[in-house]
């Protein structure tokens, strides 16, 4: 309801859309107004720590499931997998219950996941497990820039910083607290996955709330500013925008996840100490912290993003290949570069919200390019390990890496483009 001292009247809410919910046009007050930031916060600290978590504790859960060799990089590869699979599936879920919802939905799968997992009896219950974390954290990669599109249209660069800062925090609060919080509660490896599961809980709680009073905002935004998004009848795969971020989302993932596995290794490899090595990876994961709510408020600010697509990417291209050079001398220095070019992703996340007009728009988009991407970055960890065997060192796979941010500085430069799915749409159909 519109304040008394407003300056303007505020458009009414589309037909059937509740009372007493948001609307895009309206500031959100009240309880809402601590709700929604409060449930970004915690949905995105969600995304991660059951990924982060498992791989501290692999070789603990290796040895207490008895799993071989194969099974365990089964396990390494199962959350890309997911992720494109389910991410696939979140439009309709959004367009039958709602974003916010099927993100309250999600948050509970995360949990009911995380305290089912450790006590699952066997392998397969173990997969089984984390097959259903791993559901309800695709389902809300996939729709939180869609929250932040509807809930908060006027800010999504400042709420999709704040999303991805959060998501940072989160993975790397799990990578680091986890081997600690599972010494403190007796050994083994059941405790520090299943801990996890408190922070689910905490976000399932104001999502409770949220998922019924979001779905005004999602119908008023269904339709776009002026009313003629072309709704289900939009075909993002026809769309040239899509496919040049679901290539970039898919490069700037494959580098993330090359940096997570190998980075450490190719570190020791150089004659850097093992704790000096996780410390350097530290420092590539938390300069994402920051940076995460920096880069989407200037990306937004900026009529095409491609000027902070180039500058990551030759950050990246320097890094890798100071890497190759002087593994070792410019250790610190390659970390901080490779750091920079990895925040590539919260850019990815914002041009999401910038690249599509209406709610369904955003949920298309969100959808293709993160399940798409996903697709593209899992060949890479395990091409780059393949390379160090064959070559029987890391010169060749770190190259590799380097040539990657070629194409991935022109497509983020193409998906950087002042344009929208929705007016691609158009012009095709008209």
């Amino acid at each position: 309801m519109r304040s008394a001292t407003a300056p303007s009247p505020t458009p009414a809410p589309p037909a059937g859309a509740p009372s007493g919910g948001p609307s895009p046009t309206a500031p959100v007050k009240g309880l809402l107004a601590v709700l929604m930031p409060l449930g970004i916060i915690l949905a995105a600290l969600n995304l991660r720590p059951a990924i982060t978590s498992l791989g501290s504790l692999l070789e603990e859960v290796r040895d207490g499931l008895g799993m071989n060799g194969t099974l365990a990089g089964l396990l390494t590869s199962v959350p890309p997998f997911c992720f494109a699979l389910f991410g696939f599936l979140a439009p309709r879920l959004s367009r039958r219950f709602g974003a916010g919802t099927v993100v309250c939905g999600g948050m509970i799968a995360i949990t009911a996941g995380l305290v089912v997992r450790p006590f699952a009896g066997g392998t397969a219950g173990f997969l089984a497990a984390t097959v259903l974390t791993l559901a309800g954290i695709a389902v809300s990669n996939v729709l939180m820039p869609v929250v932040v599109k509807n809930w908060f249209p006027d800010r999504v660069g400042s709420m999709t910083g704040l999303y991805s800062m959060a998501l940072a925090v989160g993975t790397s609060l799990a990578a680091a607290v986890t081997v600690p919080l599972n010494d403190a509660l007796g050994g083994g490896w059941k405790g520090g996955l299943g801990i996890w599961a408190v922070l689910g809980v905490l976000a399932v709680l104001p999502w409770a709330a949220l998922s019924r009073h979001g779905r005004a905002a999602e119908r008023a935004a269904a339709a776009g500013p002026a009313g003629d998004g072309p709704g289900d009848t939009l075909n993002v795969a026809r769309s040239r925008t899509a496919w040049s971020l679901a290539v970039f989302f898919g490069l700037q993932a494959t580098a993330a996840y090359i940096t997570m596995g190998w980075m450490p290794q190719i570190f020791r490899d150089a004659g850097i100490s093992a704790g000096t090595a996780g410390l350097l990876l530290a420092v590539i994961m938390a300069l994402g912290i920051p940076l995460a709510f920096v880069i989407p408020r200037v990306a937004t600010r900026l009529p095409q993003q491609g000027p902070v697509v180039v500058v990551l990417g030759l950050c990246g291209l320097g890094g890798y290949l100071g890497l190759a050079l002087a593994p070792a001398g410019g250790a610190w220095i390659w970390a901080l570069l490779i750091g920079l070019s990895n925040c590539a992703f919260p850019l990815a996340l914002t041009m999401v919200g910038l690249r599509a007009r209406t709610g369904p728009g955003v949920v298309k988009l969100s959808a293709f390019a993160q399940s798409v991407g996903y697709l593209i970055s899992i060949p890479g960890p395990l091409l780059v390990g393949v390379l160090n065997d064959v070559t029987g060192g890391w010169g060749v796979p770190i190259l590799f890496m380097a040539c990657l941010m070629v194409p991935q500085i022109i497509v983020g430069t193409l998906a950087g483009r002042n344009r929208t799915i929705e007016d691609e749409h158009l012009a095709r159909t008209a």
